[in-house]
C-alpha cells in the first residue's frame, strides 16, 4: 500500500513540477520568415538571406564583385507600390559581406523584394524577384 501511495505522490509531484517549469502556451515567439536569394551575372554574384519583418526586410549576404558592382534591393507592397529600397554601394574586385535593412513601412509590410546586381554605373545587369514566404 505504501509503495503505491508513494508512487502516486511521486508521480503527482513530477507532473506539477513539469507544468510549473513549462513555458506558458504561446509564450515563445515565432521565427520571422526567411528566404535565400542568389543573383549571378558572369563571375559576379550576390547571395544571402532575406528576413521578412513586419515593416522591414533585412538582406544579409555576400557580394562577389568581378570588376565594379553594386546590389540594389527594392521592397514592394501588395499593390506593386515601392515601399523602400537599399543598396550596398559600388564595390570592386573582391568579396564583401553586407547587412541592409530595406524599409517596408506599410500595413502587412513587403510582399516581395527585387534584388538587382548592378554595374559600376548602377545600371541593372540582372534582377530577380523574391516573394515573401
Amino acid at each position: 500500500m505504501k509503495t503505491r501511495l508513494a508512487a502516486a505522490v511521486g508521480s503527482a509531484v513530477l507532473t506539477v513540477g513539469t507544468l510549473l517549469g513549462a513555458p506558458a502556451a504561446g509564450a515563445q515567439t515565432a521565427a520571422y520568415p526567411t528566404i535565400p536569394f542568389d543573383v549571378t551575372y558572369g563571375a559576379s554574384y550576390v547571395r544571402g538571406t532575406l528576413t521578412w519583418y513586419n515593416r522591414l526586410v533585412e538582406a544579409d549576404g555576400t557580394l562577389r564583385a568581378v570588376g565594379c558592382r553594386s546590389v540594389w534591393f527594392g521592397a514592394y507592397g501588395a499593390s506593386g507600390n515601392k515601399l523602400g529600397d537599399g543598396s550596398t554601394g559600388t564595390k570592386c574586385d573582391g568579396t564583401y559581406p553586407f547587412k541592409i535593412g530595406i524599409p517596408a513601412d506599410a500595413p502587412g509590410g513587403a510582399v516581395y523584394v527585387i534584388v538587382c546586381l548592378d554595374d559600376a554605373d548602377a545600371s541593372p545587369l540582372k534582377c530577380a524577384r523574391y516573394n515573401r514566404p
